[in-house]
């Protein structure tokens, strides 16, 4: 027979088991509601940046440079992203993607048959990719971690074939290259949003830049795309 003192034990155990459950769960969907929060904040200022790009027609650097500049910034999110220091770091990223985006919607909007219309397409997609995905992975709560590898992989090709497409200047490889960027990134976005979800991601800097970039990438290629074809 069991002794008082066992159930009491017991129920003390449950009682720690149940309570660390709800403290990761509570902090879960602190770094989710962080980083939806920053995310919004962030892809406001860059928009903000973009049309101040477009007022003051700030023209566009090399494809270098810009590379150089925003991995530059990157790597100094990640570096301060446990410190007060990484606020002031993503804003200065994502401003920067924001100056560097105005010259290209400027570019589209002017030289491309209903441009504007072709941006604003361009906007909506992305939005409704981001929050159909989000969407679904807070509600299938799948697990989405064996996308990572494959994902990551995807994206380092895209980028080699990006760099190499700045020397070679084929039509034909940039809207490859943009729609398996579209593939590429949609399943980051998936991938991101499981890490927060499942713990695997606590900092929410960390997890609005990896958002960021998928949300940006998206954008970009899925304005390449319909301004291709609506330009032919």
């Amino acid at each position: 027979m069991n002794s008082p003192n066992d159930y009491r034990v017991t129920t003390l155990g449950s009682a720690r088991t149940t309570g660390s459950g709800v403290s990761e769960l509570l902090a879960t969907h602190t770094v989710l509601r962080n980083t939806y929060i920053l995310l919004a904040a962030t892809l406001l200022f860059s928009a903000a940046m973009a049309a101040v790009s477009i007022v003051f027609n700030i023209g566009r650097l090399p494809s270098l440079l810009v590379l150089g500049g925003s991995l530059g910034l990157l790597f100094w999110v990640q570096a301060a992203r446990n410190s007060a220091w990484g606020l002031l770091a993503v804003f200065a990223f994502t401003g920067f993607m924001g100056l560097m985006t105005g010259p290209i919607v400027q570019a589209y909007v002017r030289f491309i048959p209903n441009g504007a219309n072709v941006v604003m397409m361009a906007l909506g997609g992305t939005g409704a990719i981001f929050v159909a995905l989000s969407a679904y992975a807070l509600i299938s709560k799948r697990d989405f971690s064996k996308l990572g590898s494959v994902m990551i992989i995807g994206a380092v090709v895209l980028m080699v074939a990006s760099i190499a497409n700045i020397f070679l200047h084929i039509s034909g490889l940039s809207l490859a290259i943009s729609a398996a960027a579209m593939v590429v990134f949609s399943g980051l976005m998936l991938y991101d949003t499981g890490r927060i979800l499942d713990g695997g991601e606590t900092n929410y800097i960390s997890a609005t830049v990896a958002l960021y970039l998928d949300i940006y990438n998206v954008f970009i290629s899925l304005l390449n795309l319909l301004g291709n074809s609506n330009r032919n």
